[in-house]
């Protein structure tokens, strides 16, 4: 796919390939098919004349945007594999990470190195808090504009040299950094083939058309959609340029994470084409209200940083089920799933991860979920295994239940345990209504969905905001489980 990728710029040079929007909501163009592939060649001969080579591991701190999609097909030409580093991670994650990933040079923008003085305000802005990468042993080079303070730019001092030809082989193409803990951290180590595995299922699912804009700003989102001659639009931060840049742009498909579709919705955007959702749990009534705003198909994914993508589900098919559990759909071409160990959910195929850093390969993902197949085939999630509330020796999965929760007014909802003070737990519901929504109207929706969970029918129901976490803005379970010790001891009603 990056092959493809890189023959389809060099072909149509002057076409716009990524798009931004002012404040007004107006397209601009961010870079053009051949700016995109000029900068590559740059890039790939910069890191060529540092000496590195094929294998060689390219720390990528670079912000989403053409030049980190430049450096990301640099690196793919010379058969080297890039670390991606969250610079939201924190100064200790970062550390650790570093040290798992031993990058042979550290590729970093500006506000990723925004660590002390002059930077300080920037880092603050960014919510980032680093390390100072120069103190980390290897070579840090900047890549974009560089600031005071900065590590010289990549190209800087790199001999012209001629690039050698594309490496057409299979082998570790990307890092990307999961669970574990600052001492033991853990990373999904992807190859090149189990790559383009993944972006040849999302080209089977999203189908974009030449010329016609997507947005969405995601590695699996801007690749996919340019190899087939699709601009892509970077989502604007803010929920009302964003709603202006949808207006504006018209996109045939949208992909946002489902805090972006919910700010949106909160500014009055209206969707087109076909919407996508992931990277956090989306409710039937999420999807449903992204086809009432307008689009003309509103479809869940399940993935995985290990599997990308598992399982998709649209608006009207998530409605109209009924069972118990939270329906993500069918498995998609190629993916083949397994029961394991206690109802865990197990994941293979040509999209799957080769293994994690530092151990050996598996040829199943454990995905951490509870799960089952249907009498159709379509995967039901029944909550993390590592969700699992333990109340009264009785166990129970949150994720069988949440979905009953997001009825007309609801946000988001989540089931979490807290301590009961003899090893026992209990069970509450943290609801967060609309904003729109009346909290009575909410707490009378709610009372039939509680009286059916019988036995796990929460201790104690809490209308509150719910904290979220990570770049993707999940709902964060162990805050709002903190969150509901500290504010809750009644029971519901």
């Amino acid at each position: 796919m990056l092959d493809t990728l890189a023959h389809t710029l060099r072909s149509h040079p002057d076409h716009p390939a990524v798009l931004g929007t002012t404040r007004a909501g107006a397209v601009r163009t961010k870079a053009t098919c051949g700016e995109l592939a000029d900068l590559a060649d740059l890039y790939a001969g910069a890191l060529h004349a540092r000496g590195l080579r094929r294998g060689s591991t390219v720390g990528v701190a670079v912000r989403p945007g053409p030049r980190a999609l430049a450096v990301l097909l640099a690196v793919h030409r010379l058969g080297l594999r890039a670390a991606v580093l969250d610079p939201g991670a924190g100064p200790d994650v970062l550390r650790a990470r570093l040290a798992l990933a031993r990058p042979d040079i550290v590729l970093a923008d500006a506000t990723a190195q925004a660590v002390a003085g002059w930077a300080r305000p920037l880092a603050r802005r960014a919510r980032l808090a680093l390390p100072d990468l120069a103190e980390l042993g290897g070579p840090v080079a900047t890549v974009g504009r560089r600031l005071p303070g900065c590590a010289p730019a990549l190209e800087a001092g790199a001999r012209a040299s001629v690039l050698p030809p594309a490496v057409d082989e299979d082998g570790d193409a990307v890092i990307v950094f999961t669970s574990g803990t600052t001492s033991r951290p853990r990373a999904v180590v992807h190859t090149r083939s189990s790559l383009a595995a993944g972006m040849a299922t999302v080209t089977g699912l999203v189908r974009p058309e030449p010329g016609r804009p997507v947005l969405g700003g995601t590695f699996f989102v801007l690749v996919p959609s340019l190899a087939n001659g699709a601009p892509v639009a970077l989502p604007a931060r803010s929920p009302r340029v964003l709603a202006r840049q949808m207006r504006r742009l018209a996109p045939q498909a949208t992909y946002l994470t489902p805090p972006q579709l919910r700010a949106a919705l909160a500014a009055d955007a209206r969707f087109g084409g076909r919407v996508w959702t992931g990277s956090a749990p989306a409710s039937a009534e999420l999807l449903t209200r992204v086809r009432q705003a307008g689009a003309e198909e509103a479809w869940g994914v399940y993935a995985l940083t290990e599997l990308f993508p598992a399982a998709a589900v649209e608006q009207a098919e998530k409605a109209a089920f009924t069972g118990d559990g939270d329906l993500v759909g069918a498995p998609l071409p190629g993916v083949a799933t397994r029961p394991g160990p206690g109802g865990e959910l197990l994941l293979s195929g040509p999209a799957a991860r080769h293994r994690y850093l530092g151990e050996e390969p598996e040829p199943w993902v454990r995905t951490g979920d509870q799960g089952r197949l249907d009498a159709d085939g379509r995967i039901v999630l029944a909550g993390r295994s590592k969700d699992m509330v333990l109340r009264r020796a009785e166990n129970i999965y949150p994720g069988l239940y949440e979905p009953a929760l997001h009825v007309p007014g609801v946000e988001l909802a989540l089931l979490v345990g807290v301590p009961a003070g003899d090893g026992d737990e209990r069970l509450v519901a943290v609801v967060q209504p609309r904003r729109e929504a009346d909290p009575d109207r909410v707490r009378e929706a709610l009372a039939g969905p509680l009286r059916r969970m019988g036995t796990a029918r929460p201790d104690a129901l809490l209308l509150a905001d719910i904290p979220l976490s990570g770049r993707s803005l999940k709902p964060d379970r162990a805050a709002t489980a903190r969150l509901a010790a500290a504010r809750t001891t009644g029971a519901v009603r």
